[in-house]
């Protein structure tokens, strides 16, 4: 049974260097940390306005995660821009998410379905030159299927809704979390590997990392606030104890879906 992994998103250590315009904190140093704490890999977003990550920072993440031999996640949006930049750098993986000048985190997921005649070939590209393509989406069949139908290999499921209702005791949280557990099956049926992401913490990560076929978490923002308490190292580490509990007391569910 291979376990669950964790990706680390380093984009707002970027974010509080930006704030000064000073050279620190460095996160290509918050990616070798977290590495070394046992991550399995480096996400970082390339916006088009540059608000945090740099494409300095990209070119010196994408050679210490050859270097380690440890994949990055090089999220971007649907333009050619970022295309240039992911066919010049090659990334592991190049993950698709919506962007918006205004907004202040990414709002939700990819419509892949209304821009599949943008997206597919943009993936097709992507996937010739050896880039494992993902989408980034909200918990939607339809978008799902749309996400196969253009060619990527992974999705990333939106967990941001779940996340939030939990911390505000809504009661959508149980049919949001639903939702997840459907899409994650039904991308899992059509032969698409499955990740989700965005507004996870100590709290919500169990109930998301318990879904059998769910491969991949990747988790940024809270554990870079929660650094500034405990260190990266020890946030890091508690996130993957959390996450490799839930999968352990979900072991016969993912014994059951082994035998299907």
């Amino acid at each position: 049974m291979s376990k669950l992994r964790l990706g680390v998103n380093i984009d707002h250590v970027a974010t509080v260097r930006n704030a000064r315009g000073e050279g620190y904190p460095d996160p290509v140093r918050a990616a070798e940390m977290a590495l070394a704490a046992g991550a399995d890999g480096i996400t970082a977003h390339l916006r088009e306005d540059r608000r945090h990550i740099s494409d300095a920072d990209i070119d010196a993440l994408a050679v210490i995660c050859r270097r380690r031999g440890r994949p990055l996640n090089f999220e971007m949006a649907v333009t050619a821009e970022m295309e240039t930049i992911a066919l010049a750098h090659l990334p592991h993986a190049a993950c698709l998410v919506p962007e918006r000048r205004e907004e202040v985190t990414t709002e939700g997921g990819l419509n892949v379905m209304g821009g599949h005649n943008i997206i597919a070939p943009v993936v097709g590209r992507l996937v010739a030159a050896g880039i494992r393509v993902s989408a980034f989406i909200d918990a939607d069949l339809a978008q799902v299927a749309a996400s196969k139908s253009a060619g990527v290999q992974v999705i990333e499921l939106h967990t941001g809704a779940f996340c939030q209702a939990v911390r505000e005791r809504s009661g959508e949280a149980d049919r949001l979390l639903r939702n997840l557990k459907a899409a994650t099956a039904e991308a899992h049926r059509l032969g698409l590997e499955v990740h989700a992401g965005h507004g996870i913490d100590y709290e919500t990560v169990k109930p998301v990392a318990a879904i059998p076929e769910l491969m991949e978490l990747n988790i940024g923002h809270f554990l870079i606030g929660e650094a500034i308490f405990i260190g990266l190292g020890p946030a890091i580490q508690r996130m993957r104890a959390l996450m490799d509990e839930a999968r352990a007391n979900s072991l016969p569910e993912l014994a059951q879906v082994g035998q299907k």
